[in-house]
């Protein structure tokens, strides 16, 4: 088996979303039959976190993922679409409100489309969180995280909620083929 292993450091905006996107299909077109993203990421954009979660679960090669040290954000989504997932033992996840960063006036019709669209991508996120964490002992309260009460996960707790399989402090083989995705 073939696993290359990608390095994810850095947010989830249009670039870095591109960047992966070329870089998986890149290690798929060099003979890779799995993919081992290992992820930094304090988060971004909504839009391009459920697109590459979408985008990973659509490979035709396994891909599992990795906490290095601190998965944030809308990075948890990433992170959830990987089908073993791990972290080392000194890091974290965060789940916190979802926050937007307006620019100009908006009219009413415009902040009540931002409105329903805040709505549905909670929902959305909830529900992923939800679906990858079926199993667990444990669960995360999801919404009440996303509207006002941040909450940092670490490794144990991560394990009883199903974010992760294992604590993993990750050996990286000498010989892995490796590619590296940031800002």
């Amino acid at each position: 088996m073939a696993t290359h292993i990608i390095h994810f450091t850095g947010p989830i905006n249009s670039s870095t979303c591109g960047n992966l996107i070329g870089t998986c299909t890149r290690a798929m077109q060099q003979g890779a039959t799995q993919l081992q993203l290992n992820i930094v990421t304090m988060g971004g954009d909504c839009a391009y976190g459920f697109s590459l979660y979408n985008y990973l679960l659509s490979l035709p090669v396994p891909v599992d993922t990795h906490n290095l040290g601190t998965v944030e954000s809308m990075g948890n989504i990433l992170f959830l679409a990987g089908r073993r997932r791990t972290a080392c033992p000194l890091s974290k996840f965060l789940f916190h409100p979802f926050h937007w960063t307006l620019h100009g006036s908006v009219d009413h019709a415009r902040m009540s489309e931002y409105a329903m669209s805040l709505e549905h991508d909670l929902r959305l996120y909830a529900e992923i969180v939800q679906q990858r964490t079926l199993d667990a002992s444990e669960r995360i309260d999801v919404p009440e995280c996303l509207t006002g009460h941040a909450r940092i996960v670490e490794p144990d707790e991560a394990l009883a909620c199903g974010l992760i399989h294992a604590i993993d402090p990750l050996r990286i083989p000498e010989a892995a083929c490796q590619w590296s995705v940031h800002a």
